[in-house]
């Protein structure tokens, strides 16, 4: 970080004000998810950073690589409610968001909440239900609240989204629109763990008995104080223009044939933000940008020329952040 962006964010003293019991909440979080997700530090983190940045996350890879399971554990790790939606062509919007139902004894109707209405969902195969289905999410990841027979009801003030979507297998499904991908803080991709920690993983007979034993790394108290730090780690203005300046050359750019869009802008402006606190700093520097820009920008574009897949569009907004000099 140059001299100029750190005095433009507080000086480089203001790093470890204050932030020792943050990292050590976030460290402890971390390491937690670590021992049931094995060898993937950097997405544990991502998933982190998302979760601290009140964002929703898209998993696109393949069946059997722990999509599930990190779901599972992070909400264990918060005591948070954990439920899982299997998404099939014949879900109803009804079945995620819940239904009015008679009440005999009362005699009136009652609302019946959802699975929505728990702190983790996670959105398992969400490509695989009909559009109607899967737009049945998009108040509820954007406002945290539905809207059910002229009613309106808040959802938990921790809610997530973990969505999981097959990249090789399309027959039977309804690809996201852009309008919910845009929805999406991140897309991570989980992929295959390294031999060491698969060979381990076989040999101890799995993490489901760890799953089950897991206890609370955080209380949900904790979590809301560390996610209402977020928006206070200082963004230089400079770093805004760069931001700014990357979402603008996908707009601008032959490559591409959508660009990031304003929300795409807000959101990496905001996981940059979160990054920072995870890293332990309160201010944004120059490679939280650059380390963010492929998860939180790739499902946001598309290419021209026959381009697709999400390693197509992280390469593409990789040359792009490449093509841009960093601010000084």
């Amino acid at each position: 970080m140059t001299d100029s962006l750190a005095a433009a964010a507080g000086g480089p003293d203001r790093a470890t004000e204050g932030q020792a019991p943050a990292i050590e909440h976030i460290e402890r979080l971390e390491a937690q998810l670590s021992t049931i997700v094995r060898g993937k530090a950097d997405v544990i983190r991502l998933a982190v950073v998302a979760l601290l940045a009140r964002g929703h996350v898209l998993i696109e890879d393949v069946p059997g690589v722990g999509k599930t399971t990190l779901a599972q554990a992070l909400a264990r790790s918060l005591g948070l409610s954990f439920q899982r939606i299997q998404f099939t062509s014949d879900l109803l919007p009804s079945d995620i968001l819940g239904v009015s139902v008679f009440n005999q004894t009362q005699q009136e109707f009652e609302f019946v909440p959802g699975p929505v209405f728990a702190n983790v969902v996670l959105a398992d195969e969400i490509n695989r239900a009909s559009p109607k289905t899967q737009s049945a999410l998009l108040e509820a990841m954007s406002e945290r609240r539905v809207s059910i027979e002229r009613k309106r009801y808040r959802l938990p003030d921790s809610f997530m989204v973990l969505a999981t979507q097959n990249p090789l297998e399309y027959v039977g499904t309804f690809p996201l629109p852009e309008s919910q991908l845009d929805r999406f803080m991140m897309s991570l991709r989980l992929g295959y763990p390294p031999h060491s920690e698969e060979r381990e993983l076989l040999l101890s007979g799995g993490v489901r008995n760890l799953l089950d034993d897991l206890e609370p790394a955080l209380e949900e108290d904790e979590l809301r104080e560390l996610q209402a730090r977020v928006p206070g780690v200082q963004v230089a203005e400079k770093l805004a223009d760069y931001i700014l300046t990357i979402a603008t050359q996908t707009r601008k750019s032959s490559d591409f044939l959508l660009g990031v869009s304003t929300r795409g802008v807000q959101s990496l402006y905001g996981a940059a933000q979160a990054l920072a606190l995870v890293e332990g700093r309160d201010y944004v520097v120059p490679d939280d940008i650059q380390q963010l820009a492929p998860a939180v920008l790739a499902h946001r574009v598309s290419l021209k020329g026959g381009g697709s897949g999400l390693d197509a569009t992280r390469e593409a907004i990789e040359r792009v952040v490449r093509s841009i000099p960093v601010p000084l």
